[in-house]
């Protein structure tokens, strides 16, 4: 069964664009949680920036451009250390963190913080993504969507076991050290792992990822999920 084909024509007809192949590069990007602090930061409003984390994440801002490397690693140790925040929130503060030479302690260094899966498809890009603040997203390669943000439902507890599939992988892989890499191409797949010590993922075609017993637990989790969030889309 392909990846989307089971719910092919069901997606809300708001959210298509024929022209797309798949989600936008601004879309996927956010994803990842390892935006450019300045980038992020110049694509916030004044009120936002007056609030939590994002003050914060601007103080440490300033205190970097002013040479004072110190204060900002301590402003945003001060973001890692609050609770309850967005996960991706967590991610941002970590890769600022490490550009400023600072890595994770080693027990949290894998600490899984989310999951990207991406296919490659004739059409473009399909993903599905999930962190462990039971935030999900699903993206087609129609370009239309599915975004879930609710405290609770049964979706959430596909995104718990694409998390717990993925940890099982996260153990036994190491970091990716360079820039993230482009979204696969048709035939191809990756599964991106995001932690406080940076991205680690598996790649290769998609149909010998499928069958991988390592990978081929979190493609079906993924699966799920998908299935799930098309499933509160189309009620």
């Amino acid at each position: 069964m392909s990846w989307t084909g089971i719910f092919k024509g069901k997606l809300r007809d708001e959210q298509r664009d024929e022209r797309q192949t798949g989600p936008s590069a601004k879309l996927r990007d956010a994803l990842f949680g390892d935006t450019p602090l300045p980038l992020l930061l110049a694509s916030l409003n004044v009120d936002a920036l007056r609030l939590e984390p994002w003050s914060t994440f601007a103080e440490a801002e300033r205190a970097r451009t002013s040479g004072e490397s110190a204060k900002a690693i301590a402003s945003l140790q001060a973001v890692v250390a609050m609770p309850n925040l967005d996960s991706r929130m967590y991610l941002e503060a970590w890769q600022a963190l490490r550009n400023l030479g600072v890595n994770p302690p080693p027990d949290q260094a894998k600490d899984l913080l989310g999951v990207v899966v991406e296919v490659g498809l004739p059409g473009g890009l399909d993903l599905v993504a999930a962190w462990p603040d039971h935030c999900a997203r699903y993206w087609n390669q129609s370009g239309a969507g599915v975004v879930w943000e609710r405290a609770e439902g049964q979706v959430n507890s596909k995104i718990d076991e694409l998390l717990r599939t993925g940890g099982e992988v996260l153990k036994l892989i190491g970091p990716w050290n360079d820039e993230r890499p482009a979204p696969p191409l048709n035939g191809f797949a990756r599964i991106n792992f995001l932690t406080p010590s940076g991205l680690h993922f598996g790649f290769g075609p998609q149909a010998q990822l499928m069958k991988d017993p390592m990978a081929g637990p979190v493609f079906n989790a993924a699966f799920q999920l998908m299935q799930a969030l098309m499933m509160q889309s189309n009620t």
